[in-house]
């Protein structure tokens, strides 16, 4: 007799289409793969696309910041507030320069600008070096008890190299004599780049009033920047170092020679 004939189920039973199990390793699999999309994307937009716009927008608040100075200064001296003017030079103070009141955690103060990182970088600068109130929501901190824009001894300031925007993003690009220009609504603080430095976390004594120098009084006005090294990590400090060359008051009606576009 045919096979076919004396076994009905076995003809039915390689007719049926094998039906797919679903498996608990495999819906593990495809939940952490989606996971690690949602994860890659988080990362891109944090070092890239989120650094581009909050970048925009710190430089944005730091321009709009130093238009409200000058509007300030033309509003209660209008005789004597002429228009900035870049490439006229400018005879730099000799005198002391003015000396800040220190900032209360998160008051900004001042703008950064720094010519080497182009033409419109201008970040707000404010009290406090915590990430929740002053490096995540408004720049560059200060780092409190050390000397304010001009001030014999060290003016210290933190900010991050990634996320948020990233003002010392390119910190590592300084070249000896860049200008680092503070500006305050009294006028320009330039400093001169001289050297940067890597050290470990615990190394505060990059912020004594002579950095690295202990129990050295301060004869000259010093700028420090912190910031995380190497990128993505927390492992050293970035640390670079300047030194004031001149204050530009902004009676002088003109931007100080620092602030010309860098070759």
């Amino acid at each position: 007799m045919d096979e076919a004939v004396s076994d009905p189920g076995r003809a039915a039973r390689r007719g049926r289409t094998p039906q797919r199990r679903t498996s608990v390793v495999g819906v593990i699999g495809e939940v952490l793969i989606t996971a690690g999309v949602i994860v890659l994307l988080y990362v891109v937009w944090q070092l890239w696309v989120g650094d581009l716009i909050y970048g925009a927008e710190r430089n944005a608040e730091g321009t709009e910041l130093s238009q409200e100075w000058a509007e300030q200064y033309e509003q209660e001296a209008p005789v004597a507030a002429p228009t900035p003017d870049a490439a006229a030079p400018v005879e730099p103070v000799t005198a002391p320069p003015p000396v800040l009141q220190e900032p209360a955690d998160a008051q900004e103060f001042a703008v950064m600008r720094i010519p080497r990182f182009g033409d419109d970088y201008a970040v707000p600068m404010a009290g406090g070096v915590t990430r929740a109130r002053t490096l995540d929501t408004i720049g560059i901190g200060h780092y409190p008890g050390t000397s304010m824009p001009g001030e014999p001894g060290n003016f210290a300031l933190a900010a991050h190299r990634t996320t948020f925007g990233a003002p010392f993003n390119r910190i590592a690009e300084l070249r000896v004599g860049d200008a680092i220009v503070v500006e305050t609504q009294e006028g320009w603080y330039t400093y001169r780049f001289r050297t940067l430095q890597y050290v470990r976390p615990d190394e505060v004594e990059v912020l004594l009033p002579v950095p690295q120098a202990m129990d050295v009084p301060a004869g000259t006005a010093y700028i420090t920047l912190t910031s995380c090294s190497p990128k993505l990590s927390m492992t050293e400090r970035i640390v670079a170092y300047g030194v004031f060359e001149s204050f530009t008051p902004r009676a002088a009606g003109q931007l100080p020679p620092s602030l010309q576009a860098v070759a």
